[in-house]
């Protein structure tokens, strides 16, 4: 019988063979850890209960009581003090001196002396209240008891008992003790409990009044009302603004900074306040810091506008109720009124409201307009409200270019002299020859007797930008891009035209436009528009591109808009607006009109008219017959210079007859047979071959015709 040999040792020489024993190693287990010392567990355990969110908890509401009660306590003083001294008319006249107002401070100064004048009328009179109080309580006294001393002698009378006579005033003499009785058992826990009950008003005045730090304000309170706007809140965010001029001459000013602040005034739904800044301090330092402003003040950004009025070194800010900005406003009264009716002439379309609350009304009169700003926020429903107003006075007549052709301006087919909706090049194409003639019209117009009253004619042409950057050249031997910004450029070259002439004849140009740029918003364009208005836009530089230089440097600042929050939001530089005084823009939150509001208004504007059939493309191959044209522009003269020709050709169809030559006449009037021939040295054009041309192919077509 064998025996298995485990070998607890590795031998030196191991065996090779197959018949080598196993070997087994022993391992020793790992040491123990070595034990945290007491302590780290007692830092880490101290750490977690000071950091937990319970404990931040207990001691915010522990802090919040505690101030609420000391800072009430301070309130009820100064409450108190201002009440017996005159350390509020004289603030008030600090203020209104610091202002400039010094009628303000005369009236203050008048009731101060009215003020002191009583007071000293009243500590005059204490010192004749003792001798007149003794009196007072003598009489009074004598003419108690004699009261009831003759009501018992009634009683006595009434019962025939003398003893009567005394009982009236022995019962108010039980009353009195028994009045004292219960005073004796109430004094005791009366000054016990009297010192709590004074905390717990104090306290409640401290409550209402927030009078906390904001860390520990309850989360509601802090985060979702935001501290009313007082003056002294508004001092000290400018202090902690990080403009350390301003810092220096709020700390050396005597009334702690109060005489820099005008009136705080209610305005919509927020206050506005204007705030003369000390010297050394400029209004855009106070301008670049509008983010840390909102964040003193408790405010987002978005809640914050800073602009500059007309006074020299003064910020006007308007500081919105938190979260008042996000609450939508009322419907169009486009909407809400079916009789309203529209003059282009007198009339403001309702846009919307501005940010007192106050309605915001836009003139339309010889003005033109460009309205810009990211995609998807709102441009298109803010332009389509202006042009639905203007529908409903029956002489306004429309050209409208659809670049995005989405079937925004569906509803007013049948309204719109032309439609083209489309975002192709074609449809840029249909929308340049559009503009066109409407330049054609415009010279028309100011070729008319003076005194001629035309129609308004609105040339409208949303997404423009697409027109910009379209690559399309012209066909044949007009090889002119359609699209660009320079002066061969066929759609800038007509807004141009219409922006510097169409103003004096009625004939508007309205465009909408996306993300703008030098290249897809020439300058020439956006600078010849009297209303420009921006929604949100993504850098200061294009809020400058959108609204100018001038605008921006008092304050606009689309670009500080919300995109996607602040839908429908516009910053408006217009003259056909009311903008408050000094301002140079003025914010507007447009009314929302849908689709099937906007329908039910171009329906009623559609009733208002007798019929109009919209064109939905221009037919290029029937704009002009060039043998006609010949014959009209030669008139009753026997012959025509074929340079006069191609001269009054051009006069009156640019774009069909400018880039034509001596060529190019040839060969219309050789096909008809009309060809041009030289008289007296000069090659001319007969009016009798042109007219015998256009009876032959007249009645040509009549034959064929039959």
């Amino acid at each position: 019988m064998s025996e298995n040999v485990v070998h607890l040792h590795k031998p030196t020489d191991p065996p090779t063979d197959d018949t080598a024993p196993t070997v087994l190693t022993v391992v020793p287990d790992a040491p123990p850890a070595r034990p945290v010392p007491l302590w780290v567990r007692s830092g880490r355990a101290v750490k977690t209960a000071v950091t937990h969110e319970r404990t931040k908890t207990v001691v915010r509401a522990t802090a919040r009581h505690g101030l609420y009660t000391l800072n009430g306590g301070r309130i009820v003083a100064r409450r108190a003090w201002d009440g017996r001294t005159g350390s509020r008319y004289e603030r008030m006249i600090r203020a209104a001196e610091a202002a400039g107002n010094l009628e303000a401070a005369e009236e203050w100064e008048e009731r101060l002396q009215r003020f002191r004048a009583a007071r000293h009328h009243r500590r005059m009179d204490l010192l004749h209240s003792p001798v007149d109080a003794a009196k007072g309580v003598a009489v009074g006294a004598g003419m108690s008891i004699g009261v009831l001393v003759a009501l018992g002698v009634v009683m006595a009378i009434n019962t025939g008992h003398i003893g009567d006579v005394i009982t009236p005033l022995s019962a108010t003499v039980d009353f009195i003790a028994l009045l004292i009785r219960i005073v004796q058992i109430v004094w005791g826990p009366a000054l016990t409990i009297g010192p709590f009950l004074a905390l717990l008003a104090l306290w409640s005045v401290g409550r209402k009044q927030h009078a906390a730090p904001n860390w520990a304000l309850p989360a509601n309170v802090r985060s979702g009302e935001g501290e009313p706007i007082t003056p002294s809140i508004v001092v000290k965010a400018l202090r902690d603004l990080g403009v350390p001029a301003l810092a220096r001459a709020i700390k050396e000013m005597g009334d702690a900074g109060a005489s820099m602040l005008g009136p705080i005034t209610i305005a919509g739904c927020g206050v506005e306040v204007d705030v003369t800044l000390p010297s050394g301090v400029s209004t855009n330092e106070v301008q670049g810091k509008r983010r840390k402003l909102a964040e003193n003040l408790t405010r987002h950004e978005h809640e914050v506008f800073i602009t500059i009025p007309q006074a020299a070194r003064t910020v006007r800010l308007w500081v919105a109720d938190s979260g008042a900005l996000d609450e939508p406003i009322g419907p169009s009264p486009l909407v809400t009124d079916d009789t309203m009716t529209a003059d282009y002439t007198k009339g403001k379309a309702p846009w919307g409201q501005d940010l007192r609350g106050d309605a915001a009304a836009l003139s339309l009169y010889q003005r033109h307009l460009l309205i810009t700003g990211l995609s998807n926020q709102g441009k298109t429903v803010a332009l389509r409200s202006l042009a639905l107003w203007l529908s409903l006075d029956k002489s306004v007549q429309f050209l409208m270019g659809d670049l995005k052709g989405a079937g925004d301006w569906a509803m007013f087919d049948g309204l719109a002299t032309t439609l083209i909706q489309g975002p192709t090049d074609e449809h840029v194409i249909q929308v340049t020859e559009m503009v066109e003639g409407a330049v054609d019209e415009m010279n028309r117009r100011l070729q008319a007797p003076p005194g001629t009253v035309f129609p308004p004619l609105i040339v409208l042409v949303d997404e423009a930008q697409v027109a910009f950057m379209c690559p399309a050249k012209g066909t044949g031997k007009d090889k002119r891009p359609y699209g660009g910004s320079k002066a061969d450029s066929r759609y800038f070259m007509a807004v141009r035209k219409i922006h510097n002439q169409g103003r004096a004849v009625n004939v508007l140009m309205w465009q909408g436009t996306q993300d703008p740029t030098n290249e897809n918003l020439p300058k020439l364009v956006r600078e010849g528009a009297h209303t420009r208005a921006s929604l949100a836009l993504g850098t200061e530089s294009q809020a400058r591109m959108a609204l100018g230089d001038k605008a921006v440097d008092g304050g606009a600042a689309p670009n500080l808009l919300r995109p996607g929050l602040d839908r429908g939001t516009l910053v408006v530089a217009s003259d056909g607006i009311s903008i408050p005084a000094g301002q140079s823009s003025i914010t507007v939150r447009t009314h929302y009109i849908d689709d099937d509001a906007a329908k039910a208004i171009t329906d009623r504007a559609k009733a208002l008219r007798d019929g109009v059939t919209t064109l939905r493309a221009i037919d290029r191959s029937a704009e002009y017959d060039p043998l006609a044209d010949i014959a009209a522009v030669i008139g009753d003269a026997p012959r025509v210079r074929t340079k006069d020709v191609l001269a009054r050709l051009s006069a009156r169809n640019g774009n069909a007859y400018g880039d034509w030559s001596f060529l190019d006449l040839k060969r219309v009037l050789d096909d008809a047979n009309a060809g041009p021939y030289k008289s007296d040295g000069v090659m001319v054009v007969s009016r009798d071959r042109v007219a015998r041309a256009l009876a032959n192919r007249d009645g040509e077509g009549s034959a064929s015709a039959e």
